[in-house]
């Protein structure tokens, strides 16, 4: 299969995930207390919001440049990418259950924290056997690609894990604690010194072997 058409089919999983986020901000009750108040008391169901669009969109970003990485794709990948989206799929459900839950607090809020960490926890780790599969041996993966250049970005997919651990053993102390660590490993993994995948155009001209500067 052409990669073309695995990321045409990611692409609309993505953004159907990323569009259902939105339909969890309803309109709210309005009490004596008035429209501005109810607005303000929505403040968990924005919270999980940003940091689900955060998180989903930063996903899209690294996962069209791992794709870019490749040579091909093979049946593992593909097998891979399904689990994966299984993932990113279902994280409206957790988000709409962390916004509903840490309105009322108590034992339900953490329990629907640790939840929301654990599909979290699996759509990175499918990720990041993603990319391991396509770079052992280098065997999916763009000459451009430097082997220093795998390791790095391999280190940087195995701090997920437990940084979404770690989240889950937050959120069963805090709920919104456990939400800010979740929205803490998206930014890492959209910034280009920190966790982002570079994509081969960022690159410029590497070379392997020690570089010669051009003769006028």
């Amino acid at each position: 299969m052409p990669k073309d058409r695995l990321e045409a089919f990611s692409d609309g999983v993505f953004a159907i995930a990323i569009t259902l986020l939105v339909l969890d901000i309803g309109v709210p009750d309005v009490g004596e207390s008035g429209l501005a108040r109810a607005l303000l008391q929505q403040w968990p169901v924005y919270a999980a919001y940003i940091v689900s669009f955060m998180t989903i969109g930063i996903i899209w970003i690294n996962h069209h440049a791992v794709l870019a990485n490749m040579t091909s794709i093979n049946r593992t990948i593909l097998l891979l990418n399904l689990v994966l989206l299984l993932w990113v799929g279902v994280i409206p459900w957790p988000t709409k259950l962390t916004a509903e839950f840490m309105r009322t607090g108590g034992a339900d809020e953490r329990t629907a924290a640790v939840v929301y960490a654990g599909v979290m926890a699996a759509m990175g780790v499918t990720f990041g056997a993603m990319w391991r599969h396509a770079t052992v041996g280098r065997r999916l993966v763009v000459d451009e690609l430097t082997d220093d250049e795998i390791r790095r970005s391999t280190f940087r997919f195995r701090i997920g894990a437990p940084v979404y651990l770690l989240a889950m053993a937050v959120g069963l102390v805090s709920a919104p604690a456990s939400l800010a660590v979740i929205g803490a490993l998206a930014v890492y993994y959209l910034l280009p010194g920190g966790g982002a995948i570079p994509h081969p155009g960022e690159r410029g001209s590497p070379c392997r072997d020690p570089c010669t500067e051009p003769s006028d």
